[in-house]
């Protein structure tokens, strides 16, 4: 073997992507190393527990890929149970709070679905920020215990509702379903109650568990248990159907459906 391609298998950069859809995790698998000759990704792995058995069994890379709502729970989890001082590029659905959360500690991410645009850039990122030392590598893990700190925060379990005179408590898990039109939101409790308030569909979704309610669309923000039944739509959308009465149709875009449905079985 030359020199120049001993250097080249030394400068080899080794990917792990976490992603439990078979079809995306091939399709990042093959922009990665089509875009880049020095980077080959060396597993991919579907689920949490299969991330830390893959980490703990294994080198660590030089770069990870990891979607964040996988089959059997939160991508996060993996990080808190091993220690990695690697930079990660998080792959996500559009989620106001964690792009906030992300940006505020410097942990990069990818919006998906991702194409080679997006791609590209987060990979020059990662040039441009990869530690040179063990000094930035500690900063990098102090950083990403952080964002997994932000992450835990809790999440509201009442919403104070002001009318008139007073205020009024309404229970997180009373929600079925909140819904905009028009500018104006109103919020829709399991007993058809109907209640009218100043936040605005995205303040809401970043108070609400994640794990039970999911932003569908423009219009709606729905909780798991007032879902009786999901129908293929035009398109490859989605249309969901509750337990009660919405004041028009709930779609689901085919680019958040399999998120959704990832979110559902989960």
């Amino acid at each position: 073997m030359s020199k120049q391609q001993v250097n080249s298998v030394m400068e080899m950069k080794r990917i792990l992507i976490i992603e439990d859809e078979i079809k995306t995790a091939k399709e990042l698998k093959t922009l990665i190393e089509n875009l880049r000759d020095d980077m080959t990704v060396v597993a991919t792995v579907p689920s949490v527990k299969a991330a830390v058995s893959w980490l703990k069994q294994n080198e660590m890379p030089s770069l990870i890929f990891s979607d964040i709502q996988l089959a059997d729970g939160l991508s996060f989890e993996v990080f808190r149970q091993v220690e990695v001082d690697v930079p990660i590029i998080f792959c996500t659905a559009y989620d106001e709070y964690a792009i906030q959360a992300f940006d505020a500690n410097g942990i990069d991410y990818l919006l998906k679905p991702i194409d080679e645009e997006k791609l590209l850039r987060g990979l020059n990122k990662y040039d441009k920020y990869l530690p040179q030392n063990k000094h930035e590598s500690i900063a990098y893990s102090d950083r990403l215990n952080k964002l997994l700190t932000q992450m835990e925060r809790s999440y509201k379990n009442s919403l104070l509702i002001h009318f008139q005179e007073k205020i009024i408590p309404v229970k997180t898990a009373d929600i079925a379903f909140i819904h905009s039109e028009s500018g104006i939101v109103t919020i829709h409790t399991v007993d058809r109650q109907r209640f009218y308030t100043n936040h605005t569909l995205e303040s809401l979704e970043s108070m609400l568990n994640p794990a039970v309610f999911f932003k569908a669309n423009r219009q709606f923000i729905i909780n798991r248990n007032a879902i009786v039944n999901i129908e293929h739509y035009f398109t490859r959308r989605l249309i969901v159907k509750l337990r009660q009465e919405t004041p028009e149709s709930i779609i689901v875009s085919k680019n958040k459906a399999s998120d959704f449905l990832k979110w559902v079985e989960s």
